[in-house]
């Protein structure tokens, strides 16, 4: 970190609320130690004061030498708390920080993350947690490093100006219309090629074989159980949306939150997902629970102002 901590445009320094009253203080004792010329006084003045400038030098030293590596976005969803990771690389991994780190993001709020220091290891990464108010493109614009180590008299605040972009994932809507785990799921599923040892059991689906049923776990719940097999996978879900049939507005990103809690559902009970959209220009096809979440966030309606909302789009088994 290429810093000069005493003259430096980004560097804010400012006395603490305990630091304003340690102040007053020590003007207080220094006030009597000039009135009564007790030596006394005038050597604890000093100690205060030297206390007071130690506490400004060791924030100095907590701030040197810690690098900013990276930020990954994760899986970061619109008015939901997620998680940012900076990564941070310490040049020296004994030394005791105690700083505070404070990462600004457009159109959303950060909650500041600790870095203690102290670990003996380099590479440090610490997660802060992000809420962000839209889907779609957003910015990260600093990260600020604060300290008041070691007595809370001082706190020094270095910035990082950032220019990071940052992909919010739609909201995970459950569908109103479809009951959650019904989105085009089909309730059975499909043991892997040559894997028959039983590994466990489940609550009983509709389409299960009665050959599968677990009676002993049966009898114990009351209710019927199966048997699970190693290597045993769920069938996946297919999506679909038709960009010309929505306009840009409330319903359209109503259809993409549904759309978005689906592939969470999918993703929570281990199920591969394919998503097809249809746009005037191609038609593409996404694989995987995140490709299709970024697919979802950067959507744009192509129907025109005023064009009704349609069904909810379609799923299939696969």
């Amino acid at each position: 970190m290429g810093m000069n901590l005493w003259h430096d445009r980004r560097l804010r320094l400012s006395v603490t609320r305990l630091g304003f009253q340690y102040m007053l203080a020590m003007l207080a004792v220094g006030a009597f130690a000039v009135n009564s010329g007790n030596n006394l006084l005038y050597l604890t003045f000093s100690l205060m004061l030297g206390l007071f400038l130690v506490s400004g030098v060791v924030s100095r030293a907590a701030l040197r030498g810690v690098d900013l590596v990276g930020i990954d976005e994760g899986n970061l969803f619109a008015r939901v708390r997620g998680g940012l990771r900076v990564r941070l690389k310490d040049r020296a991994p004994r030394r005791v920080r105690g700083l505070e780190l404070h990462l600004a993001l457009e159109d959303g709020k950060v909650d500041p993350g600790f870095l203690g220091g102290g670990q003996g290891g380099e590479d440090v990464l610490v997660v802060l947690h992000a809420r962000a108010e839209r889907r779609g493109w957003t910015r990260v614009t600093g990260l600020e490093l604060r300290t008041s180590l070691p007595f809370g008299f001082l706190e020094k605040a270095w910035r990082i100006p950032l220019d990071h972009p940052v992909l919010v994932l739609p909201h995970p809507r459950t569908s109103p219309t479809l009951p959650p785990g019904e989105l085009g799921e089909v309730r059975h599923t499909l043991p892997a090629p040559g894997t028959t040892s039983p590994e466990g059991a489940r609550p009983f689906r509709p389409g299960d074989a009665p050959s599968r049923v677990h009676w002993k776990r049966t009898a114990q719940r009351g209710v019927l159980w199966v048997r699970t097999f190693e290597g045993e996978r769920p069938l996946g879900l297919n999506l679909r949306l038709d960009l010309a049939l929505w306009a840009p507005g409330r319903p359209f990103e109503k259809e993409l939150e549904r759309l978005s809690g689906a592939i969470l559902q999918a993703r929570l009970q281990r199920k591969d997902v394919a998503l097809e959209i249809v746009a005037r220009d191609a038609r593409r096809a996404y694989q995987g629970h995140t490709e299709c979440w970024r697919a979802l966030a950067l959507a744009q309606g192509e129907g025109a102002a005023g064009t009704a909302a349609p069904e909810p789009s379609g799923s299939g088994a696969q």
